[in-house]
Order: C-alpha cells, then sequence, then structure tokens
C-alpha cells in the first residue's frame, strides 16, 4: 500500500493504524510522487487525499486508471457531491471522510481488495439521493 498525504501527522497515524493490517510499502506528499511510486512499486492499495500539491489526488488516479492494477481509496475532508462523483468516475474504490479514519478506513481497503466499493456512511444517503 502507498499512503499519499501532504500531512506529515496524518500519514505517521495513518501508518499506525493500517500497518497491523496491511504491508506500507511507501508513503508521498504531493499526486506526481504517487503515480510515480505507483508505477515502480506496483502496490495492490493506494490511500489517497484530495488536496495535494503538484497534483491533486483525483488528476493523480485519472493518470493511474487503466495503467495500474492499484485500488485507490480517497481519504479526505471534501464533502460536497460534486468532489464525491468526480472521485468515484476515476475508478476508485473508496471514498472515505477524513474524521471517519478509525472507523471506516480499514472497511473500505478490505472492500476494495475484494472489488467493492466503499463509501462513507455519513455520504452514502447525500450521494445516493443525487444520482
Amino acid at each position: 500500500m502507498v499512503l499519499a498525504d501532504d500531512n506529515t501527522a496524518l500519514v505517521a497515524a495513518l501508518r499506525q493504524l493500517l500497518e497491523p493490517h496491511f504491508d506500507v510499502v511507501a508513503t508521498v506528499d504531493n499526486g506526481a510522487s504517487l503515480v510515480q511510486a505507483v508505477k515502480s512499486l506496483e502496490p495492490d492499495l493506494a490511500v489517497v487525499d484530495i488536496s495535494m500539491p503538484r497534483m491533486g489526488g483525483i488528476e493523480a488516479a485519472e493518470r493511474l486508471r487503466g495503467d495500474s492494477p492499484t485500488k485507490v481509496v480517497f481519504l479526505t475532508m471534501h464533502q460536497e457531491s460534486a468532489i464525491v462523483k468526480r472521485a468515484l468516475s476515476t475508478g476508485a474504490f473508496g471514498y472515505v471522510l477524513k474524521h471517519g479514519i478509525v472507523s471506516e478506513l480499514v472497511a473500505a481497503l478490505q472492500e476494495a481488495l475484494h472489488q467493492r466499493r466503499f463509501v462513507s456512511s455519513q455520504l452514502r444517503g447525500k450521494f445516493d439521493s443525487e444520482n
């Protein structure tokens, strides 16, 4: 798994949360580095923030679509339906709000490994009603 977020404290916390369940092979702080890491390391999963320098997470996921078997799960604070829809249109398997990290992120990653999509519980009703 690759972790992509420009908040170093959050990345450290994510690593502690996820390493009992997953092998974290790299951490990056921008979308351009994410694309490079995924292409060179070919991880099963990538946890990706949307707002990052040099290239945002959605653009990075769009660049990876079709070129990589890595399953993307977005981890973000963005709750706007347009952003959720754009992020999921990249082929991402998950969309988890940062305040739901502990309760939902591991579940989202496990769902992605089984080719199933996961959206944070707080967004499900809102997102479903607009589709």
